[in-house]
């Protein structure tokens, strides 16, 4: 199973982008995903960027990992 945090692009450099999400930033491979903005938020599997996700959709998601986080603290 995977359990897929949405990750926002700060940077694209042709086909690879950098990711962060809570101050984890990463560097990704977007060849799936021509057309990635700053500013976009993707869902990342083995590396690659596999889905743009709608600005609404990653909003909610990250309000529901951040739930989440605070039942298991």
């Amino acid at each position: 199973m995977c359990l897929a945090v949405p990750l926002k692009v700060v940077s694209i450099d042709g086909s690879k982008i950098k990711v962060e999400s809570a101050g984890l930033v990463r560097e990704v491979r977007a060849d799936f995903l021509p057309g990635l903005q700053e500013g976009d938020f993707v869902i990342v599997h083995a590396g690659f960027a596999i889905e743009k996700l709608d600005p609404e959709q990653a909003r909610l998601d990250l309000e529901a990992w951040e739930e989440v986080a605070n039942a298991l603290a």
